[in-house]
């Protein structure tokens, strides 16, 4: 293995090694449909974010302790200029592309460059960290599942390039929620799991 990947892994663990907890009520019950203790087949199954050739690992998942803590969000680790796919059809109603520095201090949130996408039944779908100039879709365009909206980078509060992909809903007091999702993936519609390795095929 080489050695930043190692590096990589390492610090991965040690997040999740550590004592801190999230308290968010979605967390249980996503961890039990990831381990598959509990199932359901009801919800959208999502495209992986990324082309159908390619497999990728889950270095971050719902509520992980290190930057995780209070998010339903899922980080795939991904080498600077990735093509990053939509994961579902959808209108494109925010993006940022002029970000262009990253790193683990707070100045740089907001450098993150993304792309977030409304779908047909109120969620919106996220792609953080793309790379300077890396968007490739405009506010308002109509966007297929599968299709090429981005490269992936290190832009905003990122420790190294990646690929930082979530899902959320609108609550009854109007504020947006991230929420876990089913993909499809090779080995059928999954929650996925951290330090997973995952692909269509």
């Amino acid at each position: 293995m080489k050695a930043c990947n190692l590096i990589v892994v390492l610090l991965t663990l040690i997040a999740f090694a550590s004592c801190t907890v999230s308290k968010d009520p979605q967390r249980t019950p996503l961890r039990a449909l990831q381990k598959g203790t509990v199932t359901e087949d009801t919800s959208y199954a999502y495209s992986l974010p990324f082309d159908t050739n390619s497999t990728h690992r889950v270095v971050q998942g719902y509520f992980s302790p290190y930057s995780h803590k209070h998010r339903a969000a899922i980080d795939f680790k991904m080498k600077r200029g990735t093509r990053i796919l939509a994961a579902r059809s959808g209108v494109v109603v925010q993006v940022k592309s002029d970000g262009t520095r990253g790193g683990l201090k707070r100045k740089y949130l907001k450098e993150g460059n993304h792309i977030v996408i409304e779908h047909e039944d109120g969620a919106r779908t996220s792609y953080w960290h793309l790379q300077p100039n890396g968007v490739n879709v405009k506010v308002g365009d109509s966007v297929r599942e599968g299709q090429f909206i981005g490269l992936s980078g290190k832009t905003g509060y990122a420790l190294f390039p990646h690929l930082h992909f979530s899902v959320s809903r609108r609550n009854n007091e109007g504020t947006w929620t991230q929420t876990g999702s089913r993909f499809r993936t090779s080995k059928g519609n999954l929650y996925l799991r951290p330090l997973r390795r995952y692909s269509f095929h």
